[in-house]
């Protein structure tokens, strides 16, 4: 970690993120593309446009160049602003795979204006805090300061991606850095499970890679690499530059034209899309009985952000929940999977999870449990999967529904995850989705579409499976894969 409040995020976004309701609905390039339920559409609509009280306008005006500027005055003393760059580690092939994770991590140290020590020296005496960090499709560089900084604040910002020295001395101080985090990470066996997860679902694609990349690759990036990565990618059109908190849109937009209007380049043309990740129903394996506990990882192939499934596949998800032996409800706690689990001991902890990408998505479950019930816990996942397709109740579905909304609703508590909500939206989106709108969406989903949704994408489809640890009594491939249509008590 950087020195002082210069901090960069240990695990990249997409990794911290993975457990908790997805924010907000970013979709790439799909404004015109309304996510409704068929006849619900109506509905929907007239519930986003009911005027709500006490919930500030999401401002955005587009630069020249393509820029975007999104802003949310929520009239506070300090705000949060920060830069979400449509670049990360999807963007890379297998020679440079690690870069844009490289690139972040060369954010601080030092500009042509400003060397490591000055930009820590100006961070800290503002009391602010700076970070970054990247995920499979985005890059993200923000600030946290006083609403009264943010002139300085948007100018730090800017220095870093456009005027950043990249020196020799700094990118080999960071390659030791770099290969640290990566025996760091080794040993999150979390972390592991969920790129053996990705490694086998999306095999010999982009998706299928580390964000950290390669040991070998980490020891070869040069400073040309990293400068071809930046003007390749960092374009006026695939920037957003992102605030919330107390700030005013029109001085943000001014700022944002100073710095940034004559500097960024215009992308010529249309941003070439992104080339598919085509998702592999097959599994990996590591055996290792040494170890005290099984971890596993189960997916299936879900939806990108635009799809109109992705919002039942949320509520799905949510259904399905997550435990662990530290939770103090038993019987009586509300997921079904967490009854089963809680009344036979099946496993010390398990979360579902829902990770969406522009075009694909994994929707699955992460356990932890003793090699003699890994068989068994994963039997149960599958009956309970299969339940979804069939016999959900209304009230169910109905409480999940409520469970969404108060998880959306409360990570959006203060300005960074409003920042990070806007920013997210604006770079897939293209807009930000008012909540009514989203609550709205929620709230047309029924048990009826539950079950249509899941049948399409969990039965009868071959898994994605990534297990590490003393798995033998895990059933094998096409045991599981005969799962997925029906299991018999």
């Amino acid at each position: 970690m950087a020195a002082a409040a210069v901090s960069r995020a240990l695990l990249p976004a997409a990794r911290r993120r993975l457990w908790g309701f997805a924010r907000g609905l970013p979709v790439r390039g799909a404004a015109a593309q309304p996510l409704y339920f068929g006849g619900n559409r109506l509905r929907s609509t007239q519930a986003a446009t009911q005027v709500v009280l006490n919930v500030p306008e999401t401002r955005v005006t587009c630069l020249e160049n393509g820029l975007r500027v999104a802003s949310e005055n929520s009239g506070i003393s300090t705000c949060t602003v920060g830069l979400w760059i449509d670049a990360g580690s999807r963007y890379e092939n297998e020679k440079n795979n690690g870069t844009a994770h490289f690139l972040e991590h060369m954010a601080f140290k030092g500009t042509k204006k400003r060397t490591q020590l000055d930009l820590e020296l100006e961070i800290e005496n503002m009391g602010a805090h700076l970070n970054a960090y990247t995920s499979r499709e985005q890059t993200v560089y923000y600030a946290k300061a006083f609403s009264k900084d943010l002139p300085r604040a948007v100018e730090i910002l800017a220095d870093i991606i456009q005027n950043s020295t990249l020196g020799e001395a700094e990118i080999e101080r960071e390659r030791g850095v770099i290969l640290r985090e990566m025996q760091e990470v080794e040993t999150n066996l979390q972390e592991v499970v969920f790129d053996y997860l990705h490694a086998t679902a999306y095999q010999n694609t982009a998706l299928g890679r580390t964000i950290l990349g390669p040991t070998e690759n980490i020891k070869s990036i040069n400073r040309k690499d990293l400068v071809d990565y930046i003007t390749t990618h960092y374009k006026g059109p695939r920037i957003v530059l992102a605030a919330a908190g107390g700030v005013c849109h029109d001085e943000l937009l001014e700022l944002a034209k100073f710095h940034f209007g004559d500097s960024l380049c215009a992308h010529k043309g249309e941003i070439p899309a992104l080339p598919p990740c085509k998702f592999t129903g097959s599994e990996i394996r590591v055996r290792d009985d040494k170890m005290p506990l099984a971890h596993l990882a189960i997916a299936v192939e879900a939806v990108g952000w635009a799809h109109p499934d992705t919002i039942c596949l949320m509520v799905a998800n949510t259904l399905i929940g997550n435990w662990d032996r530290s939770f103090g409800g038993g019987m009586n706690l509300s997921s079904k999977l967490a009854q089963l689990t809680c009344h036979g001991s099946l496993c010390h902890s398990f979360q579902s999870f829902n990770t969406s990408y522009t075009d694909t998505g994994l929707w699955g479950l992460y356990m932890v449990c003793e090699e003699a019930t890994v068989g068994d816990m994963l039997h149960a996942v599958q009956q309970e999967w299969m339940r979804l397709c069939t016999n959900v109740t209304e009230s169910e579905v109905a409480r999940a529904k409520n469970l969404l909304k108060t998880n959306m609703l409360l990570q959006l508590d203060g300005s960074t995850p409003i920042c990070e909500d806007i920013g997210r939206q604006m770079l897939c989106y293209n807009r930000r989705i008012p909540i009514p709108e989203l609550e709205a969406r929620i709230d047309a989903v029924n048990a009826e579409m539950v079950r249509e949704v899941c049948t399409k994408y969990i039965y009868d489809k071959s898994p994605a499976i990534a297990a590490l640890g003393p798995i033998e009594r895990l059933p094998d491939f096409n045991q599981i894969c005969s799962n997925m249509r029906w299991i018999q008590d």
